[in-house]
């Protein structure tokens, strides 16, 4: 019976990328394909975080102030919540937030490993890298090539993605009316007893 192969979950294994890039054809197929890359991480790691932090404002307290106006003696605090609503939202929100933060990091490690060199097949040869490989605590053995062919344009995108959505957030800023401003006063009475 045939082993059953899982469909390999990388989105663009209908060409391989070429690391490092032999020709123009190839750069540019690399740098736009990071950009792009880029674009889509810093999208999904701005909407997550922002659909994170909202998600508190889903909540809605219903207050019941029927007691504060009863005849005295009022029990204090007069203010009763009757009921919270929108907790669904703030659970359905924070998730969704949290799985684009991590279709981010699913992307990022997609980076990662596309660039990642050919494993080593020669038994020698792997004994040789295991040996005088990488050694984490020295920062001159660590991969940074692999880093640069990865995160390099990508870092570009990922600016270029964020310029744009802040360009578009300051224009639209800039065709709103201005707010009119709402003044809040509080005001207090005392009585007393004339005798």
């Amino acid at each position: 019976m045939a082993v059953p192969v899982l469909r390999d979950m990388t989105p663009w294994k209908s060409r391989p990328l070429t690391v490092p890039p032999d020709s123009t054809r190839a750069w540019v197929r690399l740098a736009l394909w990071e950009c792009w890359m880029g674009m889509l991480i810093c999208g999904a790691l701005g909407f997550g975080t922002r659909l994170i932090a909202t998600a508190p404002d889903n909540i809605v307290a219903v207050f019941d102030f029927t007691n504060c106006y009863a005849a005295p003696p009022i029990v204090q605090p007069c203010e009763r919540v009757a009921y919270r609503a929108g907790t669904l939202n703030f659970v359905l929100n924070a998730w969704c937030g949290l799985l684009l933060i991590a279709a981010a990091a699913w992307l990022l490690w997609e980076l990662w490993s596309a660039v990642a060199p050919k494993p080593i097949t020669d038994d020698f040869l792997k004994l040789l890298d295991d040996s005088f490989g990488r050694d984490w605590r020295s920062p001159r053995t660590w991969p940074w090539a692999q880093m640069g062919w990865a995160y390099g344009f990508t870092l570009i995108g990922a600016a270029s993605a964020l310029c744009s959505a802040l360009l578009v957030s300051r224009v639209v800023a800039s065709s709103r009316p201005p707010k009119v401003p709402i003044f809040h006063v509080e005001t207090s009475q005392r009585f007393r007893q004339i005798p």
